[in-house]
C-alpha cells in the first residue's frame, strides 16, 4: 500500500515530540512522501527547521482551529503518535486511513501501582515504529535528529564569550518539582568541581539559577533560565562538553546531538521508556532506589519523600562521573 501525503500527530510535550524524529526521517527516506506535522502551538518551534517536514499545523487549544485546513490537504494517511481525545477527533473528522500508537498505558499503570511488569517495548521510539500497521517502515538506527534555526548562533555567540569555550550545561527544569534535583544538592555538586557551568531552564527555574550562581564557591557560572527559547537552549547544549539533566525534553535534545549526558532519576524511571535514545556509551543515569518501581507516570508525586526521591542519588558518585567525563 502506498501513501503519498501523510499527517503525523503529536501534540506534546518537548521530549515526546523530539522522539518522533527517527520516524519522520525514516518515513521520508523510505517512502519519499509528503509529511505534515500537527502539534500544539507552543511546541511548533521544535519542528520548524526539520527538513523532512513540508508543513506544520498547530493548535492552541481546540481541534476546530485546524480541521478545515486539514480537510483541504486531502491526506492519504494519519499516523497518530499521541492517542488522546483530540487526536481521535482529528481522525474521525478527516475520515481517512490511520494508525495509532499503543502507549502501553495500562501496563505502565500496573507497574507503577503494583510492581508487576508487563511493559514490552523498552523505549518510546520503539513504540512509535510499532504504530505503523498499514505502511512498512524500519528503523534506520541513526538515532534522533534536532534541527536548530541557523540564525541562533549569531545571537548567542556574543553572549557566552563571558565563559570559557569548554563548559557544562546543567538543565534545571522539570515538569514537577519531584522530578528536579534540589538546589541544595546542585550546589553540593557545583562546589566540588571547578568547571564552567551554564544553567538553563524555564521561568520557574530563574530564581534557583540566580541562587546557585550567587552561592557557588568555585568555577564560573551563568544563569540562562527563563532567557532562552528552545533553539537557543539547544544551541548551548550542542556547544557544550557535557550535559547534566533531570528527566526532561532537553535530555532528548542532548541525545540528538550525541552529547555525553548525566541524567538524574527519582519518581520517574528509565524503564518507562524515556531514557536517552541510542546513547548507551555516552549516557550515565543516576537512579535513586534503582530496584524500586516508579512513583508516578510523569513524576507528579513521590511515595518516599515530599521533595522527590531524586534527591537520594549519590552526590559523591555524580561528582566523580562529572570529573571523569568532562576531562
Amino acid at each position: 500500500m502506498s501513501f503519498n501525503k501523510i499527517l503525523i500527530i503529536r501534540f506534546s510535550s518537548i521530549g515526546d515530540i523530539v522522539l518522533t524524529a527517527p520516524v519522520i526521517r525514516c518515513l521520508k527516506n523510505q517512502h519519499n512522501c509528503t509529511i505534515h506535522f500537527l502539534t500544539k502551538f507552543k511546541y511548533k518551534e521544535l519542528m520548524e527547521f526539520n527538513p523532512y517536514i513540508e508543513k506544520i499545523y498547530s493548535i492552541k487549544s481546540k481541534t476546530n482551529e485546524v480541521i478545515r485546513d486539514l480537510k483541504n490537504e486531502n491526506y492519504d494517511y494519519i499516523i497518530d503518535l499521541h492517542s488522546n481525545f483530540r487526536s481521535f477527533i482529528i481522525k474521525k473528522k478527516l475520515s481517512i486511513k490511520y494508525d495509532t500508537i499503543y502507549k502501553e498505558s495500562f501496563e505502565r499503570w500496573l507497574y507503577i501501582k503494583t510492581g508487576f511488569n508487563l511493559i514490552k517495548e523498552n523505549h518510546v521510539v520503539d513504540r512509535y515504529f510499532k504504530s505503523f500497521k498499514k505502511l512498512p517502515i524500519s528503523n534506520d538506527g541513526q538515532g534522533l535528529d534536532y534541527f536548530i534555526n541557523p540564525k541562533v548562533s549569531l545571537k548567542l555567540n556574543s553572549k557566552i564569550n563571558l565563559i570559557s569555550k569548554k563548559f557544562i550545561v546543567w538543565v534545571l527544569g522539570g515538569t514537577y518539582s519531584q522530578k528536579k534535583i534540589s538546589e541544595k544538592n546542585i550546589l553540593k555538586i557545583c562546589n566540588k568541581i571547578n568547571f564552567p557551568i551554564i544553567l538553563i531552564g524555564g521561568d520557574n527555574e530563574y530564581d534557583t539559577g540566580e541562587s546557585i550562581v550567587k552561592n557557588r564557591k568555585t568555577g564560573e557560572s551563568l544563569n540562562y533560565c527563563g532567557k532562552l527559547n528552545y533553539d537557543e537552549s539547544a544551541w548551548l547544549i550542542k556547544k557544550s562538553s557535557l550535559v547534566l539533566t533531570n528527566d526532561t525534553g532537553f535530555m532528548h535534545i542532548s541525545a540528538a546531538f550525541t552529547k555525553k549526558i548525566i541524567s538524574f532519576w527519582g519518581c520517574t524511571k528509565p524503564i518507562l521508556g524515556m531514557y536517552p535514545y541510542l546513547s548507551k556509551d555516552k549516557s550515565f543515569m543516576f537512579i535513586s532506589n534503582p530496584d524500586k518501581r516508579p512513583c508516578s507516570k510523569h513524576g507528579s508525586s513521590c511515595r518516599y519523600n515530599s521533595e522527590g526521591c531524586i534527591n537520594y542519588i549519590n552526590i559523591e558518585e555524580v561528582t566523580k562521573t562529572i570529573k571523569k567525563e568532562f576531562n
